[in-house]
């Protein structure tokens, strides 16, 4: 099930124009200098969908640069006509692609990525499509500092699983992994498609993976996207868009 299209898109999006980086290759390596100075972090969402997580994420935080990527521009408006409802001012948004992560953003700029319900890919030939591949996490390391941290969540059981030995390989330390996310209760922010799918019963997996130095450092090879930014450098949201594919 794809993203409806949304009526009336571009004056909306041109009323959400304050939050929505128009160069996200422009910004490289001074985001907070440019859009938040007083930033004690910066964090990224990949695939922030219809925006749930990212604007209760945002609002919970207001001492924190927030970037979400989002490649559905009918998942983007919603996201960011959200953020704009709650008069938030730390969170910005890039309608843009994963593999360019390298070109958004300096080595070592950012401090947390989330990855929340990102397409499983099923079947090993659409693998290496999955952003929680060996070659995507090392995409990431070449963005996040040392200790940073990436956030995954799924539904899906094989995903996750599979998920658990590719941040090992890509120099991750893995912690707070877990099969029942809200088995005693819900725990953090929820997107609405995590919400919907634990009505119904459904497990929410959840795992930290914090980088940790590499020696040599893994080498990274270049991943096809639909476009490619000034640098080198896909993605993930199904039924609601996606930076890479992810369901909020």
């Amino acid at each position: 099930m794809r993203m409806r299209k949304k009526k009336n898109l571009i004056p909306r999006m041109e009323r959400c124009a304050p939050c929505r980086v128009q160069d996200g290759f422009a910004l490289r390596g001074r985001w907070r200098e440019a859009l938040m100075p007083s930033a004690r972090e910066l964090r990224l969402e990949i695939g922030c969908g219809k925006g749930r997580f990212s604007a209760e994420t945002a609002e919970q935080n207001p001492d924190v640069l927030y970037i979400a990527l989002e490649r559905v521009p009918d998942a983007m408006i919603v996201a960011m006509e959200r953020c704009q409802a709650k008069g938030l001012t730390n969170i910005f948004f890039i309608d843009g692609d994963a593999a360019l992560l390298r070109d958004y953003f300096a080595p070592d700029e950012v401090d947390l990525l989330y990855i929340n319900f990102c397409d499983p890919w099923p079947g090993m030939k659409h693998a290496r499509r999955r952003l929680t591949h060996e070659q995507f996490l090392i995409l990431y390391r070449g963005i996040l500092r040392e200790g940073g941290q990436i956030h995954f969540k799924s539904d899906n059981h094989d995903l996750f699983e599979w998920s658990l030995f590719q941040f090992p390989k890509a120099g991750f330390v893995l912690s707070d992994v877990t099969r029942d996310l809200h088995g005693e209760g819900v725990r953090g922010v929820m997107t609405d498609y995590e919400e919907k799918f634990h009505l119904l019963g459904a497990p929410i997996n959840r795992c930290v993976g914090a980088k940790e130095p590499m020696d040599p450092e893994p080498e990274f090879h270049p991943i096809a996207g639909p476009t490619r930014g000034p640098a080198g450098g896909g993605t993930g949201q199904e039924d609601d868009g996606g930076g890479g594919e992810t369901k909020t």
